[in-house]
This record gives structure tokens, sequence and C-alpha cells, in this order.
């Protein structure tokens, strides 16, 4: 059963993103499912810290964009979602590639939402684990 509230879709999705950090960053939505949301982020001069290593503010920046964008199609219609807590644990570094995220619900209600998101590298190596808490508000 899917948790989706909305119509969506891959495309209606990346072009939202368009002209704001996520472009900048290079972050695309690339998959959904019943109860999640993929997107993936490149691991290059934008996202990198001063090391060359990504930096650890462009993993909770693909977090919550992944989360907020889920969290918004799985709230009603009528509804949004903002930000209220994120945080991140760093496992494992990586220096180039591709990253991907997966936004999974751990608590969908009527005036809050918490949002899983793992991000993982080109060999399926865990590199974070995000948690991010969101206020659903009516639109308005």
């Amino acid at each position: 059963m899917s948790i989706w509230q909305k119509e969506l879709s891959v495309a209606a999705i990346n072009q939202m993103g368009a002209g704001s950090l996520v472009e900048h960053l290079g972050i695309k939505i690339t998959k959904m499912g019943d109860d999640y949301l993929e997107g993936t982020m490149p691991v290059d001069s934008r996202t990198h810290q001063p090391f060359g290593l990504l930096h650890g503010g462009a993993s909770v920046a693909l977090a919550e964009t992944l989360a907020s964008f889920a969290g918004s199609f799985a709230a009603p219609e009528g509804f949004v979602v903002v930000g209220m807590e994120i945080n991140a644990n760093h496992i494992a570094a990586v220096r180039d590639g591709v990253v991907t995220g997966r936004a999974q619900p751990l608590h969908l209600g009527k005036r809050t939402q918490v949002w899983e998101v793992k991000i993982y590298d080109q060999q399926g190596r865990l590199l974070c684990v995000s948690r991010m808490t969101a206020a659903v508000r009516k639109m308005g």
C-alpha cells in the first residue's frame, strides 16, 4: 500500500528542485516505491570539504532534500511539511563518485512525520544515517 497522498513523479520532483540548492549540489531524484524515495548526489568539488572528502553538510542536505520531498507528498492534500530537526551519523568517508540516499518514514502522523535516510556509496557501503522530524502544516 502506497504512503503517497499526492500525485508525484520522478520528473516532476526533479523540476521542483530547479534553481535551488538541490540543483546546485547536483541532487537528482531517481526512484520511488510505495514507501520510499531515492536520489543521488555527485561527490565532486561542489560537495567536498577542504580535505577532499564528501562534506557532512552535503550529506545532510541530501538527506533533508529526500525527506522533505517525500514528506510533502505523504502529507494530505492542502498540507506541507517543514523541517523541525535533523541529525546525521557519518559512518564512512568517500572521495568521489555518486552517493545514493533512500528516505523511508518511521512515523507519519497528523502533526509530525519522522523520516530515516540512509546514504550509500556506489559499492553499497553505508556512509551516513540521518533522521529528520517534520511538522505537518496547512498550506497558506
